[in-house]
This record gives C-alpha cells, sequence and structure tokens, in this order.
C-alpha cells in the first residue's frame, strides 16, 4: 500500500527531493545514505534493463516489475513513472490499480501521444488537454487509497505549444484531481518561477542532467515554490562516467584499479546487498 510519508510532507509544506535510480544497485546505495524517497524512472530503467532509448518501448509489465522490485527491495517511499497510462483509459485504471498494490506511493504520467518520448529530447507531441484530464480522472478514481497513493501530471506541451498553453493544461489536471503537478522541460528559471506561481497545486521540478531545464540547487528550487525536486539522472550518468573510465584505463594499461576512479567498498558492498543474511542463514542451518 501507499506510504502516508509524501502525503504527509506535501500537507505540511516540507519541501523534499528524490534521487533517480535506474537499477537496484543505485536504489541500495540511496538507501544507504538515507534517501527514504526513490524516484523510478522510465528512461533510466529502459536504458539500465534494455539498453533501448526512452520512446516508449517499455510496457507495463516490464516497468510495473521494476517498480515492484524497487519498493521490495529498498523499504523506500517511491516515485515512480507510468509513462502516458501505457494506453487509453481502460489501461490507465489497469496501471493505477497495479502500481497502488505494488506498493508504489506516487504515480506519474504524461500528456504526450504514444509512443511518448523523453521530455528532454526533440520532436514530441501532446494529447488534447481533455483527454489527458479525463485519464486524470480515472486515475483519481481506480485508486484504493484516496488520500495517500498520489497522482502526479506531467505536460509535455512547453516546446509544442508554449509555456501559456502549459499553463492551461496544469490548471485543468489540478481541476481534474492530479495531487502534483509536472511541468516538464520548462527553459529557465523565469518560467520555473512562473509557474510555480501560478497555480497552487504542489509542483514538482525535474532536475535532469543535460537536459533543457536549468541544474538548480534545492535550496533555489524550494525558494522559487516547488514542493519536491526529483534528480533522475545524476546516478546514471555519474556510473557510465565511471564505467568509461574504469574500462579505458583497463583496455588501455591493463591496470584494473585506476587511481583516479574510487571504488565502494567489496565488503560493505556484500553487506549493503544481503550477504550477512545468507551467511547468517548457513550459520544456523550449516550440516556438518
Amino acid at each position: 500500500m501507499a506510504d502516508p510519508l509524501i502525503r504527509n510532507k506535501l500537507d505540511a509544506g516540507e519541501f523534499f527531493f528524490a534521487p533517480g535510480v535506474p537499477d537496484m544497485i543505485a536504489a541500495k546505495v540511496a538507501s544507504r545514505v538515507g534517501f527514504e524517497i526513490i524516484y523510478g524512472s522510465g528512461y533510466w530503467m529502459m536504458a539500465s534493463n534494455a539498453g533501448l532509448p526512452d520512446v516508449g518501448l517499455s510496457t507495463y509489465t516490464q516497468m510495473l516489475d521494476r517498480m515492484s522490485t524497487l519498493v521490495k527491495v529498498t523499504g523506500a517511499v517511491v516515485i515512480a513513472d507510468a509513462d502516458t497510462g501505457f494506453g487509453g483509459l481502460l489501461n490507465v485504471a489497469h496501471t493505477v490499480r497495479g502500481y497502488e498494490a505494488a506498493g508504489i506511493t506516487v504515480i506519474q504520467m504524461e500528456d504526450q501521444e504514444f509512443p511518448k518520448k523523453c521530455g528532454h529530447t526533440p520532436n514530441k507531441r501532446v494529447i488534447p488537454a481533455e483527454d489527458m484530464a479525463q485519464k486524470i480522472r480515472v486515475a483519481c478514481d481506480a485508486r484504493e487509497d484516496k488520500r495517500n497513493f498520489l497522482i502526479a501530471a506531467r505536460s509535455d506541451a512547453r516546446q509544442g505549444e508554449g509555456l501559456d498553453s502549459m499553463l492551461r493544461r496544469l490548471e485543468l489536471y489540478a481541476e481534474a484531481g492530479a495531487d502534483i503537478l509536472f511541468p516538464e522541460a520548462l527553459t529557465s528559471e523565469e518560467e520555473m518561477r512562473r509557474v510555480c506561481s501560478a497555480i497552487d497545486t504542489p509542483m514538482m521540478a525535474n532536475m535532469a542532467h543535460g537536459g533543457v531545464t536549468p541544474i538548480l540547487s534545492t535550496k533555489v528550487l524550494e525558494e522559487i515554490g516547488f514542493a519536491l525536486a526529483i534528480f533522475p539522472a545524476l546516478t546514471s550518468l555519474a556510473a557510465a562516467a565511471a564505467y568509461e573510465r574504469s574500462l579505458t584505463a583497463l583496455k588501455n594499461t591493463g591496470q584494473c584499479t585506476p587511481a583516479d576512479v574510487e571504488q565502494f567498498d567489496f565488503k560493505a558492498f556484500c553487506e549493503m546487498i544481503g550477504f550477512e543474511d545468507v551467511w547468517a542463514f548457513e550459520r544456523k542451518w550449516r550440516q556438518d
């Protein structure tokens, strides 16, 4: 079931932020350093799991499996990407019920046409605003826990229709029942301030490294008026850079421990991933 943590933070006006995780190692590390809330990124999970771009190729079944595993292995509160809801209205209702049963706390859906694209890449197309509003109404009706299981409505209309159109869409989505609004791919701090000042519904900032939105500190984002922020690309881009440096050094020098790449302690990793429990089980039930 959904965790009340995010609802309580929103009601109290307590700003919070969550790292994006592409896989279970990143999720474990996020929990290890103390993050109570994590973001299951569709882009990075697709890249990690299938080596494919975020262009609507992942299925509901694939994403549900990855998101439910996040909940199980970390115990963290999960904000989960659900693309466009994986289809029409019936699909949206099915997706909401599946994500809620898996223990997700926030489900994020966007107003793009299917197949969708990463919000910070070109050639996005959005569906009519009222069609997205109807998806939100269906999502709100389908959930069992009306208080704690939250619907985040994302709009990708900034690039194709302009900021004013995006604002009208977000207002409509709030009226339809969205608990959180997600204005995707804003291009300046000025736009971010305008969106937050225009609508009272809690706003989510997307700090996508390499994207079109300025990367700001959590302190500045809170001051602007956002209720929460996600950092979907941080762990994946850092890991990919470390992979490349390590493998380049190995290929060019034959050295497996390059000086410029810090390595996670293997003993600590074994403990983090659960080997201590396995060893305790073996000690208890060993038959000599």
